[in-house]
């Protein structure tokens, strides 16, 4: 029997084992550790690859959201659009702004619907923020045609989403701002917490530099309010290295996703996501291979017997059933999609550790589990 972890943290490190040593080294020995070159450096390159004129580096994706909320003087009395297949963070950084997010139903692709979107829109809404889920891209097109007729603001959560597109545009750059995650578990994590925001206009990239570093300006002037929410420049050169395999590792992503569609799709019980294409309109990086699973928890505990280890997304409770943050299925009992999702959803071992062999395992065990089933 295999073991086969969901996540093989470790892998972050011995992957590029020597590179890492060597950049620490480096880093360490020039003492160069909080807004140094190596941050820059990085924002340059992260910039370049998704094709936009700013990214921040940031301590982590929730502040990337609340000092891009800040940036654009968002609080209390507006309203922002969210879906609610998201992590809390999307809520909690509207909230933490003072502004009230209001959830919106996703659509066929597990993603916010620009439609259930227009629904929720009142004389108190002042921006739709899509979460850029699982390493694909919402309907931006839709989203962004909506925000435009209504005069609200686009956002992004794209903590999920390097790399991804939505007809040749990069997850992170539809908007006012989009913002990054670098967890560990993300697409290129680092070594700890780290997170990025992107934006095309540089007034907001101004104040998203005095947000992030105590309002100070270029000077050493403090000449406004400010947090400190600057990402590690350690951290960052670790980042860039990552950032320079990139492409190996979406294209690995997407033969693994290719391999697991190949080998399930024929399952009656199993919802899968799209599998990669070339030349369409959305193209996948696959952040996570979240599936929608009949008979999801008996097929959890059998995975787990068999040496394979499985997540369900937030512990299969979307942000909208949250009581405790004064939410509740009973105040939001119009997001039918969404509570169907959230009873079937289930994570596969994606990541770059996986061989071959690997995935055709997790396929057999699946396939196993149904046909002992029915």
């Amino acid at each position: 029997m295999k073991n086969i972890q969901f996540f093989d943290y470790s892998a972050l490190y011995t992957r590029f084992e020597k590179e890492f040593d060597a950049t620490f080294k480096d880093v360490c020995s020039r003492g160069a550790f909080i807004l140094q070159k190596d941050l820059v450096e990085f924002e340059a390159a992260l910039a370049e690859f998704v094709g936009t004129s700013h990214a921040l580096g940031v301590a982590d994706g929730t502040n990337a959201m609340i000092i891009g909320l800040k940036a654009l003087d968002i609080g209390p009395g507006d309203e922002i659009i969210i879906s609610p297949h998201t992590y809390v963070a999307t809520a909690a950084s509207i909230h933490l702004v003072g502004a009230t997010p209001v959830f919106a139903d996703i659509g066929e692709d597990n993603l916010l619907s620009a439609d259930a979107a227009e629904r929720k829109i009142t004389s108190r809404t002042r921006a739709i923020m899509p979460t850029q889920l699982n390493g694909r891209c919402a309907d931006m097109d839709a989203i962004g045609e909506t925000a435009k007729r209504y005069g609200l603001i686009t956002l992004e959560d794209s903590a999920q989403g390097l790399g991804a597109k939505f007809r040749g545009k990069c997850a992170g750059t539809f908007g006012s701002f989009g913002t990054l995650s670098f967890y560990p578990a993300k697409l290129i994590g680092c070594f700890g917490d780290g997170g990025a925001v992107m934006t095309d206009d540089d007034e907001m990239a101004e104040k998203l530099s005095l947000w992030r570093d105590h309002g100070r300006d270029k000077n050493g002037r403090v000449v406004a309010w400010g947090t400190n929410a600057r990402l590690d420049n350690l951290q960052a050169a670790f980042l860039h290295l990552r950032l320079k395999h990139f492409d190996e590792d979406i294209a690995r992503r997407r033969d693994i996703a290719l391999r697991y569609h190949g080998g399930l799709s024929d399952l009656p019980e199993l919802r899968l996501p799209p599998p990669p294409v070339d030349g369409g309109d959305h193209f996948d990086v696959y952040q996570n291979y979240e599936l929608a699973a009949e008979d999801r928890d008996r097929l959890k505990i059998y995975l787990a017997e068999h040496g394979v280890r499985t997540i369900v997304q937030w512990a299969g409770t979307p942000v909208h059933h949250f009581v405790e943050l004064g939410f509740g299925k009973d105040r939001y009992d119009d997001l039918p999609r969404t509570d169907w999702f959230f009873e079937r959803c289930l994570m596969l071992p994606m990541h770059m550790a996986l061989s071959d062999e690997d995935v055709d395992y997790v396929i057999e065990q699946v396939l196993c589990f149904y046909k002992e089933a029915r």
